[in-house]
């Protein structure tokens, strides 16, 4: 079981199309790291790029401490779920920050240092419910981020989504916790990296 670690200012962006979900995403995850983690979070979105079907966002600004200034400036975790969304946002990436990207959806990305899971494929071949992929997701975050609890943000997903919708989002979220946990050593990826000419291998499914 994770516990509530200080931290001073941690930034998450969450992007990718119109129809991923990316704005419950964002309204979920934040919910319970505020309600059942206890910290201070903010939370901005953009539509307008959803509504164009080009790259969308939703912002995530995690604090023990009161929160100063809501909106991102230097990202620790990017979520890409789109290729035009990791073109348009990777360079707002902190300097040892994370890159997760969608395998199956971005091919290209701009370094070679990045995490991927297949999210969307994943849901459509185990789940058979396309819109769940969101629900993926959110499980492979809660086990990559060293300060969210499994137990914590199921109780969010439960609070956030009607009572005939639970059993199949506790299924996603487990899908993508699973996965996470099979793919991903959470400490080697908050571990700074060098630079991409020093021939790091991406960590890819």
């Amino acid at each position: 079981m994770k516990t509530a670690q200080e931290l001073n200012r941690f930034e998450i962006r969450l992007s990718g199309t119109g129809g991923q979900g990316i704005i419950t995403l964002g309204r979920i995850l934040g919910g319970g790291l505020a309600l059942g983690m206890g910290y201070h979070v903010t939370q901005t979105q953009s539509y307008g790029p959803e509504a164009r079907g080009g790259a969308s966002r939703s912002d995530l600004v995690v604090s023990s401490r009161r929160i100063s200034y809501p909106k991102t400036e230097s990202i620790d975790l990017l979520v890409a779920l789109s290729q035009e969304a990791c073109y348009a946002y990777y360079r707002f990436i902190k300097p040892g920050g994370v890159l997760l990207v969608d395998s199956g959806l971005v091919r290209q990305t701009p370094s070679n240092v990045f995490l991927g899971l297949p999210f969307t494929d994943l849901t459509v071949r185990k789940l058979k419910v396309p819109q769940a992929m969101n629900v993926v997701v959110l499980g492979a975050l809660t086990w990559l981020l060293p300060f969210a609890e499994a137990r914590v943000m199921k109780q969010a997903l439960r609070d956030s989504l009607p009572p005939k919708l639970h059993e199949l989002n506790l299924k996603a979220f487990q899908l993508g916790y699973s996965e996470a946990r099979k793919a991903f050593d959470p400490h080697e990826a908050w571990t700074p990296k060098p630079d991409d000419d020093d021939g790091d291998e991406r960590i890819v499914l």
